[in-house]
């Protein structure tokens, strides 16, 4: 059975009209011209969006004291992947590279020693993510992080909407679980990206790289719309 609609109360968010107050706002002309490019309608159809998926691996999960070591963006749309038009970066991180995080990314310090800073590739990552809607899995690591990253180098941050295909997941499993089975201390599914492609049928990648982890988000959204909702699903139904 499919949802038309997984919360129908939820307020949608005007993207379009927040793009428009910050490009009104932006110091920076580039982060002007990104804002002024516009947003997506919140009554757009997710099959008529345009959607890039994104994913970051960074050397810890604090991003202020924490930064971005590697960047992967995958465009896409419900009905195909294009993965010739993919971007991936190593990127020299602003703060040390960690035992614990290395063996989660395995990104080495020799990986890093000629690596493009994220100045060097803030302008190709802005004309790419222009016009589209990001996608990811876990929305607080990806927009802090770059939010975070942009600062530094720019004194102000970066906003855009997100469809965190995690909240999809976890609105999905909350609504399965039901207040009877919360109140009987039945725990919720994982949610994780590997467990919620696994429940979709989809193949189990390596994980922990930012291409294939934007690659793995890509299909999982395409598979949660395809089983739990509608391609006329308004998008605002969807983002952050």
């Amino acid at each position: 059975m499919k949802h038309m609609n997984a919360q129908p109360n939820r307020k949608m968010l005007d993207w379009s009209s927040r793009f428009e107050t910050l490009a009104q706002n932006a110091v920076n002309s580039r982060l002007r011209q990104f804002y002024q490019a516009g947003a997506v309608s919140a009554q757009a159809s997710i099959e008529s969006v345009q959607l890039l998926a994104m994913d970051v691996e960074t050397t810890g999960l604090d991003a202020q004291a924490h930064s971005i070591v590697s960047i992967g963006v995958m465009p896409f749309t419900l009905q195909r992947i294009y993965c010739g038009n993919s971007l991936y970066w190593v990127i020299k991180p602003s703060s040390e590279l960690n035992e614990k995080s290395v063996t989660f990314h395995h990104i080495t310090h020799t990986e890093i020693l000629d690596a493009p800073t994220f100045a060097q590739v803030l302008d190709p990552l802005l004309t790419a993510m222009t016009g589209k809607v990001m996608v990811v899995h876990y929305r607080n690591i990806e927009r802090a992080f770059l939010d975070q990253a942009v600062r530094r180098y720019l004194g102000e941050g970066l906003d855009f909407p997100v469809i965190d295909t995690m909240q999809l997941e976890a609105r999905l499993h909350r609504q399965k679980l039901g207040w009877f089975a919360r109140l009987m201390g039945r725990s919720q599914q994982s949610i994780r990206l590997a467990d919620s492609r696994k429940r979709l049928g989809l193949p189990a990648y390596h994980a922990h790289h930012a291409l294939t982890d934007a690659l793995a988000t890509a299909e999982l959204l395409q598979a949660q719309i395809a089983t739990h909702y509608s391609t006329f699903t308004p998008v605002g139904e969807l983002w952050n």
